[in-house]
């Protein structure tokens, strides 16, 4: 099967589940139905493209299958700011109750956090990407821990408000942030497009990266700003979904086989969508919203993440 058909049965199956997702018990009402339900499409398409898009992105230049942007304490540092919002003023301040502002004031930090931590750690000479994903885990550890202790603290029924921002939902996603969300990833990607030339070569690692003529260090810079602004949209839009990327980039090497990214990538979006959107017409159809989306993949990719442990440790 050539790769041109794989991906033309990944649109075939990714569309049919869209399909089925906007039409399926309509009962006729679709003045009603396809607005609502289309807002829910659009952000999943947008959500999975990032996070299928980054995290491609971060395995070809950390050369791990096992790794994903979320290392970097990113998804840690959402609930921080999060909870530090809540904790200090209250669920129903500005900052919080309104979706613009909180997505605004989220992405900015979260981003800026990235361009800091970027340029300390690439300031000297001799400090490596691995150096940067040891510091971003014991950030991540920091961040996590300095929130559970705000949320101990917490009143109980901002717990609640903040407990429902833990988890990714498509349910309740502004239509105005999902457009600046479309125009700013579409920007990041577009800018992007210049660095793709290098991916094939990269993943061969630094050393022949080098040898081949890429300019390593700084490829690999930008590409981190762009993994990190695509994640941290993403983050602020729907909220955190920790294990998706991985679940997603492993079952797409898995089917694609190839190494190239021309093939990668549209294909990593096309399984991530499908994921998302079958998997939330069964919360919806199936188990009548009993269950978070971000629930089941979480377990899904957490499960999934210890078989890539043990098979990597028995090789």
């Amino acid at each position: 099967m050539t790769f041109r058909l794989k991906l033309s049965l990944l649109a075939i199956l990714a569309f049919g589940v869209i399909a089925a997702f906007l039409t399926l018990h309509a009962g006729g009402n679709w003045d009603y139905v396809l607005p609502r339900r289309g807002i829910k499409v659009m952000s999943i398409i947008l959500t999975g493209a990032a996070i299928a898009y980054s995290t491609i992105l971060f395995q070809t230049i950390t050369n791990n299958r096992i790794l994903t942007p979320s290392i970097i304490g990113l998804d840690a540092l959402y609930m921080l700011i999060q909870t530090t919002v809540i904790f200090l003023l209250g669920s129903k301040s500005a900052l919080s109750a309104n979706g613009n502002l909180n997505f605004a004031i989220t992405v900015g930090l979260m981003t800026l956090f990235s361009l800091v931590l970027f340029k300390l750690l690439f300031k000297r000479e001799g400090r490596n990407l691995y150096f940067l994903l040891l510091f971003g885990i014991i950030l991540g550890t920091f961040f996590g821990s300095f929130t559970t202790f705000m949320e101990v603290l917490i009143d109980p029924n901002e717990f609640s408000v903040l407990q429902g921002r833990s988890f990714a939902s498509f349910n309740t996603v502004n239509s105005k942030l999902l457009l600046i969300s479309a125009i700013s990833s579409l920007a990041i990607v577009l800018y992007s497009l210049k660095f793709m030339k290098y991916l094939d070569v990269i993943s061969l690692g630094r050393e022949h990266a080098v040898n081949l003529g890429v300019p390593y260090e700084y490829v690999v810079k930008r590409l981190l700003i762009i993994i990190s602004v695509l994640v941290s949209i993403a983050t602020a839009l729907v909220g955190p979904v920790t294990f998706l990327g991985l679940l997603v980039a492993n079952l797409t090497y898995q089917f694609m086989k190839t190494y190239r990214h021309r093939y990668l990538i549209p294909g990593s979006i096309l399984i991530c969508v499908i994921a998302l959107v079958g998997g939330q017409l069964i919360m919806e159809r199936i188990f009548s919203f009993s269950t978070p989306l971000a629930v089941i993949i979480n377990f899904a990719g957490g499960v999934y993440f210890l078989y890539l442990l043990l098979r990597e440790n028995k090789s």
